[in-house]
This record gives C-alpha cells, structure tokens and sequence, in this order.
C-alpha cells in the first residue's frame, strides 16, 4: 500500500519542513538561541514523520536502518553539545559517517529497484576533485575527511539505485556537505548566505530520503505480495 492512500500521512513531514523553516531563518538572522535548539529537534522530527506515515509497515531491515541513520545523524547536528568531552569535528564526522553506513546498506541492498546508473560516476569525480582542491588545508584531518566523502559520495551513488525522492536526497545531502566542507576548511571563499544553505540542502537531502524509504518499502511490500500471489 502506498503512504499516499492513508489520510494525513503527509503531516508529520510537514511539521519538520515548518520547523526546518525556522531553523534556517533563525540561522539566516543569526538567532542562535533559536537556531541551536531547533537544529536538535529536525532528526527526532523526522523520525515522528516515518514513523506516522509508515505506520501498518512491517518492521524489519529497512525501518531498523532508517532509524539508526537518523539518530546517528542527530548525534552529528549535535555533536558539539552531546559529546562536549572530545573535539566537535572529529565527532561529528564519525556519527555522520556511521549514519551513511547505514544508509548505504539500506538503499544498495534493500531498496534497489535498479542497477548503478552510467551518471552517478559523477560522484567519484566529485570524491576526487573535493580532496584535490582542499588538500592544501585538510592537514592532519586528511584521511578522515577522505574516508567520510568516500561514504558520502558512496550514499549518493548508492542512492541512485532507488526511488526518485531517494536519489534527489542523496544528491542535495551530498550538496550539504560539500558546502560545509569548503566554510570549514576555506572560510575566508564562503560568503555569509552559504550557513543556511548548508542547512537548506541538509534538511532537503535528510526530508526526500526519509519520505522516499517509507514510499519504497510500501512500494517493495507490495511488489513481494503481488510475486507471492501470481
């Protein structure tokens, strides 16, 4: 059965994109003591919109790595607050890249509905000319920024093999990232406006995944029973 044919599945999706709204403007308006709060709030948002519009959905692989993706991920939007102990970057990159992990094996091992498309090489070069250009001011953080764009680059390309609303979030979390890297490691390039844009891509890229899993594992059962029954 698709979301679409339940009543109001749509609602929870929007209370994260009306609360997203407004972390990016508060972010835009350098409103930190709205911004910060806010920005904690999206993963677990997100996680209430799965769970509301995939309800009756057996649980198994698919919601099981969907959930440890977002958690992970909201341990990296947090990871200077949740983990106050150790240096924010490195945190941040391990919880983001476990969150990847998992959405890796999510989408290339459950949620495939076709092979690797010729297109998503573009991804590798992408990997490729992100490390050439930064490389000069990476220093020490070289090979873990070069193991987190790998994952990175990897959920894209991966992503690529799913539902339209999946392959479009891999993309725009891959843009998120991109954006980020360049205002920590060549600040002085990044204009202001590029701060929300980082978070207008991650919301975009972490929303049109999490809606197109819910649609894809409808779409998946359904194709299951239609086999099982012929």
């Amino acid at each position: 059965m698709s979301p679409f044919a339940r009543p109001r599945w749509w609602w929870g999706f929007a209370l994260y994109g009306a609360v997203a709204v407004i972390h990016i403007t508060a972010l835009a308006l350098g409103a930190d003591a709205v911004a910060a709060p806010t920005k904690l709030l999206l993963m677990p948002l997100l996680a209430v919109a799965v769970l509301w519009a995939g309800r009756g959905s057996r649980w198994g692989s698919t919601y099981t790595l969907l959930f440890l993706a977002l958690a992970f991920s909201w341990l990296g939007d947090g990871a200077g607050t949740m983990f106050p102990f150790a240096p924010e970057l490195p945190m941040m990159l391990l919880c983001f890249g476990l969150a990847h992990l998992c959405y890796i094996w999510l989408f290339w091992r459950i949620l495939a509905v076709r092979p690797l498309p010729m297109w998503s090489a573009v991804y590798g070069v992408w990997w490729i000319g992100l490390l050439l250009i930064l490389w000069p001011t990476l220093g020490a953080l070289l090979i873990p920024v070069a193991l987190y764009g790998l994952v990175l680059g990897g959920t894209a390309a991966a992503a690529s093999r799913c539902h339209p609303l999946i392959a479009w979030g891999g993309a725009f979390f891959l843009a998120s990232d991109t954006i980020l890297a360049f205002r920590l490691f060549t600040p002085d390039a990044m204009p202001d406006w590029t701060s929300p844009l980082v978070m207008v891509t991650y919301c975009l890229g972490q929303g049109l995944i999490a809606a197109g899993v819910v649609i894809g594992d409808r779409l998946r059962t359904a194709h299951v029973a239609e086999v099982e029954t012929a």
